[in-house]
């Protein structure tokens, strides 16, 4: 029924009033937002070893720090590089650290290479740590690392003690 050519030819914009739509029963007719391309993913954002940052790092795509960062950071795919120093909490879905990282680290796949110096707590769905790595602190596995407070729920209201 269908063919790969035709898959991937473009399919040209037809005119309504020069041709007419293809009678009910012969063959499909999409339109035309349909042949949009998907978008291109996006390089990663790198900063580099000479660069320092003070303050948040926030982004939906991928980040690679190589310089120092003094604040927290949000990502999709985060790789702290060999010479590389993160100061602050990290909430990523992927981590990869090959540098140093002081503070949180939360994430759903988190990688300790065996160049990287972790002192903080580990929230992670699966983690993995090479011989040689340096880690202080404690793991924790939690179905939904990316929350808040996995695991804690809210005091409430009128538990506080006097």
């Amino acid at each position: 029924m269908f063919s790969k050519s035709k898959i991937t030819e473009p399919i040209e914009p037809r005119d309504p009033v020069q041709t007419p739509p293809a009678p009910p029963g012969q063959g499909l007719s999409a339109p035309a937002t349909t042949t949009a391309q998907p978008k291109p993913k996006a390089a990663p954002s790198v900063l580099s070893s000479d660069l320092t940052v003070r303050g948040n790092v926030i982004t939906a795509g991928d980040i690679q720090v190589e310089g120092t960062v003094e604040g927290d950071i949000r990502a999709h795919l985060l790789t702290v590089g060999e010479s590389a120093t993160i100061k602050g909490e990290i909430v990523a879905d992927d981590v990869v650290v090959n540098g140093r990282v002081v503070g949180k680290l939360r994430g759903i796949k988190v990688r300790l290479t065996s160049t990287a110096r972790v002192e903080g707590d580990i929230i992670h769905k699966t983690i993995a740590i090479e011989s040689g790595a340096h880690f202080e602190g404690s793991v924790s596995r939690a179905e939904d690392p990316l929350s808040a407070t996995p695991g804690k729920k809210p005091a409430a209201a009128g538990d506080g003690k006097a």
